[in-house]
């Protein structure tokens, strides 16, 4: 790098001092043009120090300049890996959308820590810009989905290097209630969560489905148009069953097949959240298949885990963990505990192995097969 690429920015500090105390708006936008120019020239070269100098000269114009000027500066600083940082935060921080959005949408320089920021407290245009990102974490869709407007949301779910966490997918089953583009779009990520799918679709209009259908024409016989038959038999739609699901499944498998599946064991899975473990170990401890053990727990009631936890043989405290477990994951008003406790309390285990046979044969019965 020459000297004078290393010295100018040095230089450039006199001329701002006169063109701020000075100089005339013309003057003050060249000034920054130059300086604009600059950076962006040996942007690849500059030191951390050289950075920073520029940082401090560009913070000292864009107060002084007008919005159109500092629009210009933002979509020119977006797409430089190196912006300087504390530049690139005020950009996005500001009011104008027509100079913030460029860097939400663009700049590498902002963290999840500055987008979630910027996307807790700035308007829904803020939080559009930011929804268009090539990547975002969960953390960060996190947020848009809880303060998102309709837009936000869809254009999120439409993002695909968006991720999304459990409580951000529960969310946005929630939004997808009457919104049908909503619920397709949430309906073809390929990595929600395979119990908040079969809650999806459960819940799913007509229309819906006939797209997710539409969507998977290999498996349309597995998109049925009832929505009783949608919960029972989405289990088998490719969509539905993530890679996850399959460790989750294989993992208790292997615990029971060498008798070290136990009631702590379970209780551990439900305390942190692993739907899939929870729900393929109450099968297994209760010789249910996993599939008839998984209908029974996404019901919005909670007499379907109650019955299967008592002919597992599993205690009270363990069912409330799991009880809210499932509160948690699906976002759902808290469970009544106490009405919970006294019917499993006087719930016998001779009348819920009746009602898991009976689950049994609404399985084999020839509505469920077709």
């Amino acid at each position: 790098m020459s000297s004078k690429r290393a010295t100018s920015p040095v230089n450039l500090l006199d001329e701002l001092q006169i063109t701020l105390a000075h100089g005339t708006v013309a003057r003050r936008v060249e000034t920054l043009r130059r300086v604009t120019d600059l950076f962006i020239t040996g942007a690849a070269d500059y030191s951390d120090e050289q950075v920073g100098l520029f940082d401090d000269v560009f913070q000292c114009l864009i107060d002084h300049i007008e919005t159109s000027t500092k629009a210009l500066l933002a979509n020119r600083l977006a797409q430089i890996d190196t912006a300087p940082p504390l530049t690139i935060r005020a950009l996005a921080f500001d009011d104008v959308i027509d100079v913030a959005g460029p860097v939400l949408s663009q700049s590498v320089r902002l963290d999840d820590q500055t987008l979630i920021e910027n996307a807790r407290c700035k308007s829904q245009a803020h939080l559009m810009a930011i929804s268009t990102r090539k990547v975002l974490s969960g953390a960060v869709t996190d947020v848009l989905v809880q303060r998102g407007n309709d837009d936000v949301i869809q254009s999120t779910v439409n993002n695909p290097g968006a991720e999304f966490t459990e409580r951000g997918f529960s969310r946005l089953v929630s939004r997808a209630e009457g919104n049908d583009d909503l619920a397709t779009c949430i309906g073809l990520r390929p990595a929600m969560p395979r119990h908040l799918y079969l809650k999806l679709l459960a819940k799913a209009s007509h229309t819906v489905r006939q797209r997710l259908e539409a969507a998977n024409p290999r498996q349309a016989a597995e998109v049925p148009t009832a929505v009783k038959e949608a919960t029972r038999r989405a289990r088998s739609a490719t969509s539905a069953i993530t890679s996850n699901t399959e460790i989750a499944h294989a993992l208790v498998k292997s615990l029971h097949d060498h008798d070290r599946l136990d009631e702590p064991q379970v209780a551990q899975f439900a305390e942190a959240g692993k739907f899939d473990e929870v729900n393929a170990s109450i099968a297994a401890m209760a010789n249910m298949p996993v599939a008839i053990a998984e209908n029974m727990m996404i019901e919005s009631r909670a007499e379907g885990v109650m019955i299967l936890a008592k002919v597992a043989g599993l205690s009270w405290s363990t069912v409330v963990t799991i009880i809210k477990m499932r509160d948690e994951l699906s976002g759902a008003e808290p469970t009544d505990l106490d009405a919970c406790k006294d019917t499993y309390e006087r719930l016998r285990p001779s009348t819920a192995q009746q009602v898991l046979r009976f689950h049994r044969m609404q399985e084999s019965s020839p509505t469920a097969s077709t």
